[in-house]
């Protein structure tokens, strides 16, 4: 019996020994890998490039005033009406004109009596004078009075002449041929001289503009190649030119304004299109412009995450200009290399990733 006993005993401490070594067994905890957004670095397609959007503009737009003050009575044009030279594109009330020019007309009438009264008066003078029946003083009264009733005839004139121009002025006439691109003033409302009312962009050339921030401005300047697109246009590719480079940045976007000049553009491009300007650097420096969330900074050194066989190894690069979103990479990093644009801060070196 006792036996038995400790034959049970030992039975059970030996479970209980195999029971508590498999408790302390412990599995290996498998490390979770990340997924990340990637890129494929690929110098001969975004190499030393920049995009820019912009809008077709045309290369003359004249901005058209009125040269007398009113009241605007009509307006005869739309946005994006096509007018030609000398057309009617609005009125102003010129009742008031008008009135100043019956009053000249009506003073060069009294002027042109008077100057005939003096001319008369200094030929029956002369004649007397040469009679001898007046003196030379008398007939240089005569004479003094037929110059200024002369002088007062040309000033009538004149001032009928102005007032007749500003009754001219009163209808404003398109200078040349163009689309009428903007209008800043409407029927009823009061409108002094010089102040824009409609902006005529005139037939001819067209011209891309876009808004560059003053740390591309030299490479703009320096552009080797200009490439425009547009999106109402797919697959239509115009070369073009720098034309012009404010020199004064906007006031509020603190960007520089261009001018890019088409060469042999279609016909089908219209003002207002939407246009992507891609510039070609000509510093002949290998470079790639990355996403900003791709740079990890350590101290005063930018890194990339750059994954090999799906383990990222942290890399040290030269930076150049950046903006938009993006900045350019001078070295670093070599054609097809593949790099994490998200999720940088979250990585350690060595760590395998999913992308």
């Amino acid at each position: 019996m006792k036996k038995s006993m400790v034959n049970c005993g030992v039975i059970l401490l030996l479970l209980v020994s195999v029971s508590l070594t498999g408790c302390s067994k412990t599995e290996p905890v498998k490390e979770e890998m990340p997924r990340v957004r990637s890129q494929v670095v690929n110098l001969a397609a975004s190499g030393q490039e920049a995009a820019y959007s912009g809008e077709v503009r045309g290369r003359y737009e004249t901005q058209l005033a009125f040269q007398v003050s009113g009241k605007i009575l009509k307006r005869s044009v739309e946005l994006g009406s096509v007018v030609n030279s000398g057309d009617v594109l609005m009125e102003i009330d010129a009742k008031d004109i008008t009135q100043t020019v019956t009053i000249t007309s009506a003073q060069v009438a009294s002027a042109q009596s008077q100057l005939s009264l003096a001319e008369a008066n200094l030929a029956r003078y002369r004649k007397l004078y040469e009679e001898g029946a007046v003196s030379h003083m008398q007939l240089d009264q005569f004479q003094n009075a037929y110059e200024v009733a002369l002088a007062n005839a040309r000033q009538a004139t004149a001032q009928y002449t102005q007032g007749a121009n500003q009754l001219g002025y009163s209808t404003l006439l398109a200078d040349s041929a163009g689309v009428i691109s903007g209008i800043h003033a409407e029927a009823g409302q009061v409108v002094s001289a010089g102040q824009p009312v409609i902006t005529l962009v005139t037939d001819g050339e067209r011209e891309i503009e876009i808004h560059v921030p003053e740390n591309r401005i030299d490479e703009m300047r320096n552009a080797r190649q200009v490439r425009v697109s547009f999106w109402a246009l797919p697959g239509v590719t115009v070369e073009g030119t720098v034309r012009e480079v404010s020199p004064v940045a906007d006031k509020v976007a603190r960007t520089y304004k261009v001018r890019i000049s088409l060469i042999n553009p279609p016909p089908d491009i219209q003002l207002g299109m939407t246009a992507s300007v891609a510039v070609a650097d000509s510093s002949g420096q290998q470079a790639v412009y990355i996403p900003l969330t791709a740079i990890y900074q350590t101290g005063d050194t930018p890194n990339v995450w750059v994954i090999n066989d799906g383990i990222v190894s942290l890399r040290p690069v030269k930076a150049g200009v950046f903006g938009d979103g993006r900045i350019q990479i001078l070295e670093g990093l070599q054609q097809g290399d593949v790099i994490v644009t998200a999720g940088v801060q979250k990585l350690r070196e060595g760590q395998k990733v999913r992308q």
